[in-house]
C-alpha cells in the first residue's frame, strides 16, 4: 500500500472521457491516491507530466496522436521521477516485454477486475514492477537464460515504430493518413510498410493489412 502519510499523485493518459472517469471514480476510493490531470491525447499527457510532476502516470497504448511506447520513453527522459503504469486492452503476453524496455513499470490489462489496477499502483509505488506472475515468471526464464526468448507469432519481430503502422493498417488507414498520424514522411511509412511485409512472409500490401485487421479483432 502506498505511503498512508503520503498522497500518490496520478495522470491519466487515455483518449476514451469515460474510461477515464471510470479509472478516476476507482482511484479515488483510496484516500492515499489522487488523480491531479486527465490527458487525451500524447502531446497533452506529455505537457501536463512536465508541469504536474506526477508520482505516477498511467498511460494507454492507443493514443490519436502517437503510440503510447514513444510517450512512454519521451516521459522517462523528461519527467525520470514519474513512474509509468500501461492500462491496455491489448494481450499482456505482446506488449509486457515492449513497454518494460520503454520504462513502464507495470502492465494491466483494460479486462482485469478494479481490483488488479489498485494492487499494480500499490506495487508500482512500492518500487516493484507490476505485471502477472505467469509474464514474470517468463521474463525471468528468459533473463536467466533458461527459456528461449522467442514466439511463434511473426508479429513480436516487428519494431515499435512497424507495430504502430501495422495496427493503423489494422484500423483501414492509408499510407499516407497513417504518416499523418504518426508524424512521418509518406516514405517512411512506405519502408515500414514494406519491412512488415518482410518479416510477416507477405508479397502483398493487402495480405499485410487483411492480416493486421484480423490480429487487431483477436486482441
Amino acid at each position: 500500500m502506498a505511503d498512508s502519510k503520503k498522497t500518490y499523485s496520478i495522470l491519466l493518459v487515455d483518449d476514451h472521457p469515460i474510461m477515464r472517469q471510470g479509472l478516476r471514480a476507482l482511484i479515488e476510493t483510496r484516500s492515499d491516491f489522487k488523480v491531479v490531470g486527465e490527458a487525451a491525447t500524447a502531446a497533452l499527457g506529455m505537457e501536463m507530466s512536465i508541469k504536474l510532476k506526477p508520482d505516477l502516470a498511467i498511460v494507454d497504448l492507443s493514443l490519436p496522436d502517437r503510440g503510447g511506447l514513444e510517450l512512454i520513453k519521451d516521459m522517462r527522459v523528461a519527467t525520470p521521477d514519474t513512474r509509468i503504469l500501461v492500462l491496455s486492452m491489448h494481450e499482456e503476453s505482446f506488449y509486457v516485454d515492449r513497454v518494460l524496455k520503454a520504462g513502464a513499470r507495470g502492465y494491466v490489462m483494460k479486462q482485469e477486475a478494479s481490483d488488479k489496477l489498485l494492487q499494480a499502483i500499490d506495487k508500482i509505488s512500492l518500487g516493484e514492477i507490476a505485471i502477472s506472475p505467469a509474464m514474470s515468471s517468463r521474463l525471468i526464464a528468459i533473463f536467466s537464460g533458461n527459456l528461449p526468448n522467442s514466439n511463434p507469432n511473426p508479429v513480436h519481430l516487428l519494431t515499435d515504430r512497424e507495430m504502430q503502422v501495422f495496427l493503423k493498417l489494422g484500423e483501414g488507414l492509408t499510407i499516407r493518413q497513417i504518416a499523418d498520424a504518426l508524424h512521418i514522411s509518406v516514405k517512411t511509412a512506405e519502408v515500414h510498410r514494406t519491412n512488415i511485409k518482410s518479416k510477416l512472409g507477405f508479397s502483398k500490401s493487402s495480405e499485410v493489412v487483411h492480416y493486421a485487421i484480423r490480429w487487431i479483432d483477436k486482441q
